[in-house]
């Protein structure tokens, strides 16, 4: 039997696969949300309201970047970097489907996405996720981030990390 892979590639942010990704990523991320802090998943007209309302433009070129990872030659994961300015990028939008999770695309997507950075000239990545979200910040700690003080007033940002990028 063939060992299936992963392969990480740029795309469009606005291409069908990383639509179909951006939708899944934000469902589940507002329904957790929704889910612990009022007992009811995402009313159906406000999670089209905000996935029409984040495009993803911010992730094109020249100061962006979205990847796509794809498990067996299907979309199966997301990451993304944009620069802040001219040292440091933001990683956003990793996520990878829940029935491909604990199968290495998370690390091989956040490692796309610090080539991807620095191939920008990013000296640094910084990231914020939320407290909820348990095995984000066990990810990132693990691939080295360090939990730092707040870099944005973002409302659902609880948890704020960096990483300095080694230059190849």
């Amino acid at each position: 039997m063939a060992r299936m892979t992963w392969t990480i590639t740029p795309e469009p942010y606005d291409s069908p696969a990383a639509a179909a990704l951006w939708r899944a990523y934000y469902t589940e991320v507002s329904d957790r949300w929704y889910l612990l802090h009022e007992g009811h998943r995402t009313d159906p007209a406000e999670l089209e309201r905000e996935i029409a309302a984040r495009t993803g433009c911010e992730l094109a070129p020249p100061a962006g970047q979205l990847l796509i990872g794809r498990y067996d030659g299907e979309p199966g994961g997301s990451a993304g970097i944009r620069l802040l300015d001219a040292d440091t990028a933001e990683l956003t939008r990793v996520f990878v489907y829940g029935h491909l999770r604990g199968k290495g695309g998370a690390p091989l997507l956040v490692a796309a996405a610090e080539a991807a950075a620095r191939a920008l000239g990013a000296h640094r990545l910084i990231l914020d996720t939320r407290s909820d979200l348990v095995e984000a910040r066990a990810l990132y700690a693990r691939l080295g981030y360090t939990e730092t003080g707040p870099h944005n007033d973002d409302q659902y940002a609880e948890h704020w990390f960096r990483k300095e990028l080694a230059v190849n």
